[in-house]
Parts: C-alpha cells; sequence; structure tokens
C-alpha cells in the first residue's frame, strides 16, 4: 500500500499539552438502509428531552442551549473510553494547527487516569522533558486548582498559554513519599521528529521523538547522512522508541516499511466501513540487513509500538527495554461541518502475528529497567589481577605478570558521554556488536 493511500489514517494518544497529532479527517457517511443499530432510541430521547427542558425551566441560573447540548456530547463520548472527546471549535483548531510541527505549550502527553491527569511522555527538549517529568506521573493540581474530575480538554487548556508565562504542576510519582510541584515556563514547542548521530565508528544511533507524515522520509535522509559520515554502511543500528508517545499511523508504517522486506506491518480492525485494513511491506530495506535493535519503555506508545511490534513479528530487530504503554487504538477525527468534529475511536491494531496489545502493550525481547551508568561504575570492581596467586599472561612470551603494552587502554573510541551514561543504549551497542560479529561470521 502506497504512502498516499496511508495517509488517511492517523493515531492519536489524547491531546498534548502544547502538542496535538496529526488528524484523520472524514465524513458522516448517510446509511441507505436502517438497521437495528441505527433506529431511534425514541424512550431514551424523550427523557433526554425532558431533563433539557428541566434544566432550561428551573435550573437556579439561565443556561444556553449551545453550552447543554454541547456538555450532554462531551458526556457522551467521555463515557466511551479515554480517547474519544468532542472538540469544539477552538480544540479542533489547535489539532490542525498542531499537524505543523510547532506548538505552544509545555510539550507533554496526557491522559486521564481516576480522574486525574497522566503523564504518558514528556516530549524531548521541551519545558516538561527539562523539568525531569516522568511518564506515569500523575498530575493533581495545575497552580492551585485540584483537577480532580476536570475535563481532559480543561486541564489542557490551562496547562497551554503564551509563552515565558510559569504554571506549578503537583506531581504524584510512585515511589515517592509525597506529592512535589515543578515549576514549568511555557515556550513555543518545536518538535524535531528524528535524532541521529554515530555512536562509534560502523554503529549508527536514531531517535524517533513523535511520529509524523514525514518521519520516514527524515529518517530515511538521517541515515543516509550517517554512512556518509561512516564512509561505509552502518554494520548496526539503535532505533530509540522510548517516551514516544505515538503519532500518525503512516509515519509508523512507513518507518517499519523501511526495515521490512515484505509481510504485514499492521492491521486494523473495527466496526465501521472501512476500519478492516491491513498495510504492507514494500521491497527494500535501508539498512539491507544489518543488525537492528529498538529501545522502548513505558512511555513508547500508539504508533511506537506498531513499529516495535512488526520488527518483532518479523523478527527483523530486537526490542530491548521495558514494556510500552498499551494503546492499540485508532482515532478518527470526524469534522461535524460547523468549526467542531469527534474524535473517536473506531479499531483497533493487531500486530502482524496478529496481537492486540491494547493494554497489554508490547513486552521486549530482552527486559531492561531504567537505569543510569555511573561515571566511576567501572572502577569498583574486582579484576582477575587483584586475586592473590593469579595466573600470569602470557601474550608476547611475557611470564612475569608484565601486562601487555594496551591491557590498560580503554576502548571508548566514538562512545559518547550520554552512550556511557544511558545504561540501556550502553546495552544495545553492546548488543550490536554481538550480532553484528556473529553476523559476519555466519557469512564468512
Amino acid at each position: 500500500m502506497s504512502a498516499a493511500t496511508r495517509h488517511g489514517l492517523a493515531l492519536a494518544l489524547s491531546f498534548l499539552a502544547g502538542v496535538s497529532l496529526t488528524t484523520v479527517h472524514a465524513v458522516w457517511a448517510e446509511k441507505e438502509t436502517a438497521t437495528e443499530n441505527s433506529k431511534l432510541p425514541l424512550d431514551e430521547l424523550r427523557t433526554f428531552t425532558g431533563v433539557l427542558d428541566a434544566v432550561k425551566q428551573d435550573y437556579v441560573e439561565p443556561v444556553k442551549d449551545k453550552d447543554l447540548l454541547e456538555n450532554a456530547i462531551r458526556g457522551m463520548l467521555s463515557n466511551l473510553d479515554p480517547h474519544s472527546a468532542y472538540l469544539d471549535t477552538e480544540a479542533f483548531q489547535d489539532l490542525q494547527i498542531g499537524t505543523s510541527g510547532e506548538f505552544g505549550g509545555l510539550g507533554i502527553e496526557v491522559g486521564q487516569e481516576d480522574g486525574f491527569i497522566k503523564v504518558i511522555a514528556p516530549i524531548d527538549d521541551t519545558p516538561a522533558q527539562r523539568a525531569g517529568l516522568r511518564a506515569g506521573d500523575l498530575i493533581i493540581r495545575l497552580d492551585d486548582t485540584s483537577v480532580k474530575g476536570m475535563p481532559l480538554s480543561d486541564a489542557i487548556q490551562r496547562m497551554r498559554g503564551k509563552p515565558n508565562t510559569p504554571i506549578i504542576l503537583t506531581i504524584v510519582r510512585e515511589g515517592s513519599q509525597k506529592p512535589f510541584k515543578v515549576k514549568l515556563v511555557r515556550e513555543v514547542i518545536q518538535v524535531r521528529s528524528v535524532k541521529s548521530r554515530l555512536l562509534e565508528p560502523g554503529f549508527g544511533y536514531l531517535r524517533i521523538t513523535q511520529f509524523q507524515s514525514k518521519t520516514a522520509q527524515n529518517l530515511e535522509q538521517a541515515l543516509q547522512e550517517l554512512e556518509q559520515q561512516n564512509k561505509n554502511p552502518l554494520r548496526g543500528l539503535v532505533l530509540d522508541l522510548r517516551n514516544n508517545p505515538g503519532g500518525v499511523l503512516n509515519g509508523a508504517v512507513d518507518v517499519a516499511d523501511g526495515f521490512l522486506e515484505d509481510g504485514i506491518i499492521v492491521q486494523t480492525k473495527g466496526r465501521g466501513n472501512g476500519s478492516d485494513q491491513s498495510f504492507k511491506a514494500t521491497p527494500g530495506d535501508w539498512l539491507k540487513g544489518a543488525p537492528l535493535v529498538v529501545l522502548v519503555n513505558g512511555g513508547s506508545a500508539s504508533a511506537s509500538e506498531i513499529v516495535a511490534g512488526a520488527l518483532q513479528d518479523h523478527r527483523r530487530a530486537l526490542i530491548l527495554g521495558e514494556r510500552t504503554f498499551g494503546k492499540g487504538s485508532v482515532q478518527t477525527i470526524l469534522p461535524l461541518g460547523n468549526g467542531t468534529a469527534v474524535k473517536l475511536t473506531t479499531a483497533r491494531y493487531y500486530t502482524p502475528n496478529g496481537r492486540s496489545i491494547q493494554a497489554e502493550g508490547i513486552e521486549p525481547d530482552i527486559k531492561l529497567k531504567s537505569l543510569k551508568i555511573a561515571a566511576d561504575a567501572d572502577t569498583n570492581f574486582i579484576k582477575e589481577s587483584d586475586l592473590s596467586g593469579h595466573l600470569s599472561n602470557d601474550r608476547n612470551g611475557r611470564t612475569d605478570g608484565t601486562p601487555p603494552d594496551d591491557a590498560g587502554s580503554k576502548a571508548t573510541d566514538g562512545e559518547t558521554d550520554s552512550t556511557q551514561n544511558d545504561y540501556a543504549l550502553y546495552e544495545a551497542l553492546n548488543l550490536l556488536r554481538g550480532m553484528s560479529l556473529l553476523k559476519n561470521r555466519n557469512n564468512g
């Protein structure tokens, strides 16, 4: 399936406080014949109109019809699932503006849990990320206002604002004894979808912060630049999807396609017309079969899980890290023709092997907790040479215990400080070295 065809669907995790995801534009289709599900529930509608009339006539203060009906729509959608919502004119415009890749706010992907606002993932290089917010954090207050029971859209509007204006979030974090406050300063968020660098000669690193419509194109270009910098094809690649909250479906499909030669990438299944779709890979592997390690964690969601699941099912990559977020549903934006829209969950998606990861997530091939390596972590390990009566090394004919000339050197060429301090990335690089060595031996 071509990229142009794929562009018709998108995944949206929820709203971003300062970030909005690309949407699906669709229209309501008229049904030619009525079905049991489409028949109007007359008794329930009479009850609804009765309540509406009672509020209009007897509520202590007058309420506009528009407000009453919009609130009724919000209530109807909010009780379906956490991702379905009514978008008024302002919210719909914000969502459309968000597709440009430049946003105002905090740079934090949020959802709702138990009446509070839950951090799904902070976006790289944003106030939320720099302040140390983590996936799973619960926001319980915005400045002095409790968010308990507050509609998600209202909370998002409070977190948005003019650049350079402050806001204080009160956070509850698992493992912390009591809530703590974090002061953030709003700014214009410019999301750079793809970041890249060489970890060491032969091994590259690509990070996707969020899936946009041109992410695959940017990723392929970054990969070509890495190979030019390396002066040879890469022997292995780390694809970092940690804290990537998702994005558009076609961006995820195109990225997975870039590493696969054939087969299904993802399937969507729903009740509506066009909901059942299967997206397949086309010939051509950007890495030409070189080893691939994908990093994930609890902040990897939606489109990130599509890529990880596809590469895992096809055994094209090793998935390293923590269980992912577990959002396996598709949201479609349905414009209503008056400047408003409905964001409705219309399908579930399934990995090539038919796995639904909704509320389950992708289980990594190699589990790894989020740890950091201390700068002097290797100075406290006991070595063979520290043991009393150890055998000497007879390399180069030496039997007197004198170490060889290069024994004290460290193979740190090309390893950046961030690689050394990032435990998961450090392990991913080690895996790539071993996978590359094994591949070369098998080819030899």
